[in-house]
């Protein structure tokens, strides 16, 4: 989906306009939703997080694209304590760019992620603040950024981003209707991270009952072939393990397979 679209192919049949239009005004046709509505729905629909920050580029370049207008490029960027940094865009070049900044470590959408406040690149040819992530801008004909915070819960924390290759297109009336659609985005987002925390806890509990299950059957069957105690036998285990420089799951899964294939006594030098 490419950010230039008409209005049929305008996500749920938003209106094409700037954020004013989108953010204040209803999907004339049809039962009436509005944009929060629309980005709950995009929530719901998501199988995750990451998923999740595909469509939400993809809408908002939508809404923030004039029909006629300079084409808009759109990436979000996602933190999340003890994670790696998310990012992604509605195009290969969104993507792109959010990469290289993520990589450099500076430029103006970490900074609004950093700061929690609005950063604005006028002109990338006269903005001296991040001199190498501008000529990495220029190369992909990019000569206006607009990055607003999302403001999430303690531990994350996210910007929502637009590349433009005009000079000054975000001008002051854009700039406050981003932010006020950053505003419903950040709750948006907010419940997909923690359905996303819940789905990876669930994950990990469900990986870490089937580890303990693998080692549990491992030390029953060294138990019954050492004829040693619990505790004894996960020792054994374990000394194996670390022995081969493998994760006691490992090992033990290895055992079991070997045991299902051929009907061998297990021995740990």
């Amino acid at each position: 989906m490419t950010t230039n679209v008409t209005d049929d192919e305008r996500p749920n049949d938003v209106p094409a306009g700037t954020f004013v239009s989108a953010v204040e005004e209803l999907v004339p046709e049809g039962p009436s939703t509005t944009v929060s509505e629309q980005l709950q729905g995009l929530v719901i629909d998501s199988v995750d997080v990451a998923d999740f920050l595909r469509e939400l580029c993809e809408y908002s370049a939508a809404l923030a694209t004039v029909d006629g207008g300079p084409v808009l490029d759109c990436a979000v960027t996602l933190y999340r304590r003890r994670r790696a940094l998310t990012g992604t865009g509605n195009t290969a070049k969104a993507h792109m760019l959010n990469e290289v900044q993520e990589r450099m470590g500076q430029g103006p959408c970490l900074t609004a992620l950093q700061e929690e406040r609005t950063v604005v690149i006028r002109e990338t040819l006269t903005d001296d603040r991040w001199p190498k992530y501008a000529r990495e801008l220029l190369k992909e004909n990019v000569h206006s950024v607009l990055a607003v915070p999302l403001i999430l819960d303690e531990g994350a924390a996210a910007s929502i981003n637009f590349f433009s290759s005009v000079p000054d297109a975000f001008d002051e009336g854009i700039v406050a209707s981003a932010e006020q659609y950053a505003t419903q985005v950040q709750l948006a987002l907010r419940l997909a991270v923690r359905i996303g925390v819940k789905q990876q806890t669930a994950d990990d509990l469900q990986e870490a009952m089937k580890s303990r299950t693998t080692i549990d059957l491992a030390v029953g069957v060294i138990m019954g072939q050492q004829r040693c105690s619990q505790t004894a036998a996960f020792e054994i285990l374990s000394r194996a393990a670390s022995s081969r420089n493998q994760k006691v799951r490992t090992v033990a899964q290895e055992m079991l397979e070997n045991l299902s294939h051929v009907n061998v006594a297990t021995h740990f030098d």
